[in-house]
């Protein structure tokens, strides 16, 4: 069975039991600055189980499904052996007070045993611990599944999942083992972690499961390991055919293998948070593709001898390979060669830097050093090591990176002042209106869409955003369209200072949040309850969006790979 015919399988079983089909959101999380990325299928529904949102009223069903674009980079350093992944696709089924464990337990047997024809090894649940009770009532319902099934025990380590974040839903799991794997992960969401790591129980429970393609497909392919599946043999295939024409490979055996499953994983998350609109940068998220981008490189410089065509054919094989499934894939080879193009020479000088150490170990400081000066994410400095049989003062590293954020931070509070030239009233009017042209354009092209810069004059307004195509004649209307209406609709704009979570919880957005303390200035226009824009700002703004005139732009184009860049005026 391929991995496309899983996933039509998995999404039919549901949609036939009732359940809305949802499409993937986005890698890059919309309006949930707690985490980095998106780690789980859960994420995007957060509202509906804490009763922000009306599943009914968005879905027309209290259940849904979708099929999650994953990313999660806490193993980054086990990617290789034959099991861990930064980029993953999580099968899931979600409910929001529609049901709750006897389904769940059910649908999940019947999918395993009859639909992916598998037998099941055990199960486990949740044994209970000082803080929650166990969960008998899922073991009983097991046995009355199948009396025969073995139920193992475990405690919140293996079987309490949750929350994403500081805070969210959270509660016990039941786990479906096959072949010695978890397979599926059943969590019942009976409570809301505070961030004071307290518990309450919420409203209304709710499922949430989560199944790993990548593991599936492993299981019922009968394949040694997820780089042998359908998913990922096409790109070590593409290596090894690359190799084989370029007819010089450097290292052979394991070390190869070993650094063609890096390339394989490491391309094909960057490809996804690319086409999500993420760019590589030193910021928090696009440094981590910085670094996948970089790892690649420094594994495909080790086997081949032109790494960066190595990388081509790797990134055109997954552009093939998924087509119209993912949004804007094409254009993601230019963004990735251009960030190889930044690091080629600084690998070289960086691995130079290692003769002249004279210790075995690598120190935090000289580990930063190679960072800040030649380019080399932690992750790279540790490869090298490894070969070198040196190790690497991890510690002393991040304590050295902490600092430097910490200087980072103060010089930037000394200098923001929100782009603008000056003060005057037509600069703070062009302030205003790049919130609504920010939101406009998340409207119009999608959450991924975020501020990379601005630059205000008493003449116009320039807008930095992230986004990876070429924006159309009619993306552009819709969009000057939508400002106009908002500034028609005479808004009101007012701020809050508020605490940094608060803001956090309800969804504001902005280049500077990183740059407050404990509370933050949150920017809005219109009112509380339907507010159009909501943003991190520490600059001035006028009172109601009427007083902004016509706005209109005059320029759309590119300032480098995924970034665009307006230039409007107010007339």
């Amino acid at each position: 069975m391929t991995s496309d015919e899983i996933r039509k399988k998995f999404l039919a079983f549901f949609e036939k039991r009732g359940h809305a089909i949802i499409p993937s959101a986005s890698l890059i999380p919309e309006g949930d600055s707690s985490v980095l990325f998106t780690t789980a299928g859960m994420q995007q529904f957060k509202p509906y189980y804490i009763g922000k949102k009306d599943a009914m009223a968005d879905f027309g069903s209290k259940n849904v499904c979708s099929i999650q674009k994953c990313v999660r980079t806490s193993d980054i350093d086990e990617v290789g052996d034959e099991s861990h992944l930064t980029f993953f696709e999580m099968l899931g089924n979600f409910s929001f007070g529609g049901y709750f464990k006897e389904e769940a337990i059910l649908f999940a047997h019947e999918f395993i045993t009859k639909e992916m024809g598998l037998a099941i090894d055990y199960v486990s649940v949740f044994g209970g611990d000082d803080m929650v009770s166990a969960d008998n009532e899922s073991e009983e319902i097991w046995k009355r599944v199948d009396s025969n099934i073995e139920v193992r025990k475990f405690g919140r380590e293996d079987n309490f999942w949750g929350p994403t974040g500081d805070e969210g839903p959270c509660g016990p799991t039941t786990e479906i083992y096959i072949d010695g794997i978890e397979i599926w992960n059943i969590v019942f969401n009976e409570y809301y972690q505070k961030k004071d790591k307290t518990f309450e129980k919420l409203p209304t429970p709710g499922v949430d499961t989560g199944m790993g393609l990548e593991r599936l497909a492993k299981t019922i392919q009968k394949v040694a390991t997820v780089f042998d599946t359908d998913l990922y043999s096409p790109l070590i295939e593409s290596c090894d055919v690359y190799i084989r024409r370029a007819g010089r490979e450097r290292v052979h055996g394991d070390p190869a293998l070993h650094s063609k499953r890096i390339i394989a994983d490491h391309m094909r998350t960057s490809v996804f948070l690319i086409a999500d609109g993420l760019v590589p940068s030193p910021d928090e998220r696009g440094y981590v593709l910085r670094k996948l981008i970089r790892r690649a490189y420094f594994h495909a410089n080790r086997i081949v001898e032109s790494p960066g065509m190595l990388l081509g054919q790797v990134c055109k094989k997954i552009v093939d390979i998924y087509g119209d499934d993912s949004r804007r894939l094409d254009g993601t080879w230019e963004i990735v060669n251009e960030e190889i193009e930044k690091f080629k020479s600084s690998l070289k000088r960086g691995e130079n830097q290692f003769d002249k150490i004279s210790s075995n170990i690598v120190s935090g400081k000289k580990a930063f050093d190679l960072l800040q000066n030649f380019g080399l994410p932690l992750e790279i400095t540790k490869d090298i090591a490894s070969e070198k049989n040196m190790s690497v003062d991890v510690a002393g590293f991040e304590e050295e990176f902490k600092k430097h954020q910490e200087l980072s931070r103060a010089g930037a509070e000394k200098k923001f002042r929100g782009g603008l030239l000056d003060h005057s009233e037509m600069s703070v009017k062009y302030h205003t209106a790049t919130h609504l042209l920010h939101q406009a354009l998340r409207d119009v092209l999608g959450g991924h869409v975020l501020q990379k810069g601005s630059n205000i004059t008493p003449e116009r307004l320039r807008f930095d955003f992230s986004h990876g195509a070429k924006m159309t004649d009619e993306e552009i209307k819709k969009t000057e369209e939508l400002v106009n209406a908002k500034i028609a609709e005479a808004l009101p704009v007012s701020y809050e200072d508020i605490p940094l979570d608060e803001a956090k919880k309800r969804g504001a957005i902005g280049l500077f949040e990183e740059k407050y303390g404990d509370k933050v200035r949150v920017y809005q226009i219109g009112e509380r309850d339907s507010q159009f824009s909501l943003e991190f700002c520490g600059g001035p703004h006028v009172k109601n969006t009427a007083e902004l005139g016509r706005f209109r732009i005059v320029k759309e184009e590119a300032v480098s790979a995924g970034v665009r860049r307006i230039k409007a005026i107010l007339e």
